[in-house]
């Protein structure tokens, strides 16, 4: 109990976190009201795209972007909607509706937490960097395809596949075009894209936001608002949680869960990378994002999760400490309290122009050219990865690309393997003559094992021992082998076998205490042992291969004297 209470402890905030946040607070502020103006329209947008509408957004930009600053595990991690997030909970909504996504939530912050306490943080250290990018790069595709309602100024159309409703959406303002939508829309990306080149410290997607919602109101533009807001949050409530439904949510949660998980890592590290001396704590991470999704759906939120995009900015504007991230929920509820009316009035097509603008930023062309110029095996895991991420989701993207990126791997390493004879004539022990040492040459091969012999390339090289001709005696140089799993063990026994059925010794060197075990499991070791063919060194090795060629009468015996000389040395 104590040990169980010791590690939820650990979990908590301690008191260096809050002392770190007064150390420069008027730096933490003035970053925290920047990343909240940079935040607004992406919670609005966020918010409209998850089909819970811009409140929803806005709601968890507020709850989440507090606790998870509060409980997180880094000092400069922002929290709030993301894109990524949005196309997981698109289908939830479709399929369960917006009582199903909030339920969701809850569940993934169950999740969270427990991975949180079994210590899971730093397993996801451990994701290639191809399968990032490529889902990345499915995200972003997802997030843009996901505009062309809006920015078309067309009705949402039914579906829960992305392509089929950007198609759909097409088709109906081909049918009817109104093209007010798609200049405001392309308007905002445009000053976003071309503003962050000229001026990157300046927000200019709350420039464009404002510069499109006020064009929309002096000149009457037909562009469709974001419409009423409730100013202020609402009461927290589980009015929404159906028990009967818990079952087959289970799956959504998982998966909501799994990309809280890797996009708030993902982000933390990218926060370390950005600064010096700070470090985030990946379990700290996961219980923060916990507790944030835990509460976002009681006052309306959707699934939260680390903004790499918000981080950024966060650190570039000179955060230090929590204060910054705290600031940011801060300015973004006194904006739903005080501005709800005025929020209201911003045309979704000015959000649809955000989120084109965000989509585009999030690929980075450098980073694919690199990668994919790196190996064959890269490029086709980041190519799988985002087509995945496009068609099918974000979750079996991530899976999809994890199993090929294993199997690319193991097979890389499988490769690395290898079985090459090698010339034994040097280590017979004893003085001998050029046809002393040719005569065993003649009867006996050697062969030196190098790298690992497991499952993956075991029977590639291994079961070539079972081919060996004309030979009465085989030694296994086994010192150089890396590792050794249970199938490459049962391969070698298996070649061991044939070997001795055919009259032919198997006698090994070098045997390290890594691969004994593997071997004992098996029962390759007592075969081994019980005709004394396991030997330390291959000096040994070759001795017994010589009194083994004497037995059979290939090699002329020796004095006793002579013996003994042999195999002293």
């Amino acid at each position: 109990m104590a040990r169980s209470w010791h590690r939820v402890r650990s979990l908590l905030p301690a008191r260096a976190d809050f002392a770190v946040m007064a150390r420069d607070p008027r730096r933490d502020l003035l970053a925290g009201l920047t990343v909240a103006i940079v935040a607004l329209p992406l919670a609005l947008g966020f918010g409209v795209s998850s089909g819970l509408g811009a409140e929803a957004g806005l709601a968890t930009a507020v709850v989440a972007g507090a606790l998870a600053a509060l409980f997180g595990g880094s000092h400069l991690q922002v929290s709030g909607p993301t894109g990524a997030m949005t196309v997981v909970l698109v289908p939830i909504v479709a399929e369960y509706g917006p009582g199903g996504v909030l339920t969701v939530g809850l569940m993934a912050g169950v999740l969270l937490i427990t991975l949180a306490l079994l210590k899971a943080g730093r397993s996801m250290r451990y994701i290639p960097a191809p399968v990032v990018e490529g889902f990345t790069l499915g995200i972003a595709c997802v997030i843009g395809l996901q505009q062309v309602p809006n920015a078309l100024g067309v009705p949402q159309p039914e579906g829960d596949k992305v392509l089929v409703v950007a198609w759909r959406a097409v088709e109906a303002f081909v049918r009817t075009p109104d093209w007010t939508a798609t200049a405001l829309a392309l308007a905002v990306a445009a000053v976003m894209l071309l503003g962050a080149r000229w001026r990157p410290a300046v927000p200019f997607s709350i420039v464009g936001v404002v510069a499109a919602t006020l064009a929309a109101q002096i000149f009457h533009l037909d562009a469709a608002p974001i419409g009423d807001l409730p100013s202020g949050l609402p009461a927290p409530s589980l009015a929404f949680l159906d028990l009967s439904a818990l079952g087959s949510l289970l799956g959504p949660a998982v998966a909501v869960a799994a990309l809280a998980a890797l996009e708030s890592l993902l982000s933390a590290t990218v926060a370390d990378g950005m600064t010096v001396g700070q470090k985030h704590d990946p379990d700290k991470e996961l219980f923060g994002q916990g507790v944030a999704n835990l509460a976002a759906p009681l006052f309306g939120g959707v699934p939260a999760t680390a903004a790499i995009a918000r981080t950024a900015v966060n650190v570039r504007s000179g955060a230090g400490s929590r204060l910054a991230s705290l600031t940011h929920a801060a300015v973004l509820a006194v904006i739903v309290f005080a501005a709800a009316p005025l929020v209201s009035r911003i045309p979704l097509a000015a959000l649809a122009g955000v989120l084109l603008a965000t989509a585009i930023r999030m690929v980075e062309i450098g980073a694919l050219r690199a990668m994919v110029r790196a190996t064959r095996s890269d490029a086709v895991v980041l190519v799988l990865t985002a087509v995945a991420t496009l068609v099918l989701d974000l979750v079996h993207a991530v899976v999809i690309g994890l199993l090929v990126a294993g199997a690319l791997a193991l097979r890389a390493v499988a490769q690395h393997a290898r079985m090459d004879q090698v010339d034994f004539t040097a280590d017979v022990p004893g003085q001998h003559s050029d046809e002393e040492h040719a005569l065993p040459a003649e009867h006996v091969v050697a062969y030196r094992i190098d790298g690992p012999v497991f499952f993956a390339g075991a029977h590639r090289f291994l079961l070539e021992l079972s081919e060996v001709a004309d030979v009465r005696v085989v030694i296994l140089r086994m010192s150089r082998i890396s590792t050794m799993d249970a199938t490459g063990a049962l391969v070698l026994k298996d070649a061991v076998e044939k070997l001795d059925r055919r009259g032919i010794a198997v006698l090994t060197s070098g045997i390290r205490p890594g691969q004994r075990r593997a071997l004992a499991s098996v029962g390759a070791l007592d075969l081994l042992r019980r005709d004394g063919r396991e030997y330390a060194t291959t000096p040994e090795a070759i001795a017994g291969a010589r009194a083994h060629l004497r037995q059979a009468g290939l090699l002329p015996a020796v004095p006793a004297t002579a013996l003994v000389t042999e195999e002293a040395s």
